[in-house]
C-alpha cells in the first residue's frame, strides 16, 4: 500500500510504498537525508529554504518528512510481522550458517 506524501510542481507523485520511497512510480532512494548533512546544503537552502530532508532529489518540509518516517517505520513493523519475511529471515540465517560451514 502506498503512503502519499507530496505531489511535486511537474504533477510527479511522491510515494512510499513498503520500505522504499518512489517518485512518478520509480524508485528514487529508501533513506532520508537532513539537509544539514546534504553535502549540497547551501544550494538546497538556497531553492528552497523550508527543506529540512532530501528524498533522493526531492526537497522535504520537516511535516513530509515525518510522513515518510512514519509510513517507513509502519511498513518495517508489517514486514518484521510477517509470517514470509519470518521465513525468509530464517532462510538467509541458515543459508549464511552453511555457507561459514563450507556447505555451499
Amino acid at each position: 500500500m502506498a503512503t502519499l506524501i507530496k505531489t511535486t510542481q511537474d504533477g510527479r507523485k511522491l510515494e512510499v510504498v513498503g520500505l522504499a520511497i518512489m517518485l512518478g512510480g520509480r524508485l528514487e532512494t529508501d533513506e532520508l537525508i537532513e539537509v544539514k548533512n546534504h553535502p549540497y546544503r547551501r544550494a538546497i537552502l538556497a531553492a528552497v529554504p523550508e527543506a529540512t530532508h532530501m528524498a533522493g532529489r526531492v526537497p522535504l518540509t520537516r511535516e513530509e518528512a515525518k510522513l515518510v518516517v512514519a509510513a517507513l517505520h509502519k511498513a518495517e513493523a508489517d514486514m518484521l510481522g510477517s509470517p514470509a519475511a519470518i521465513h525468509e529471515r530464517f532462510r538467509i540465517a541458515a543459508m549464511r550458517k552453511a555457507h561459514e560451514q563450507g556447505i555451499e
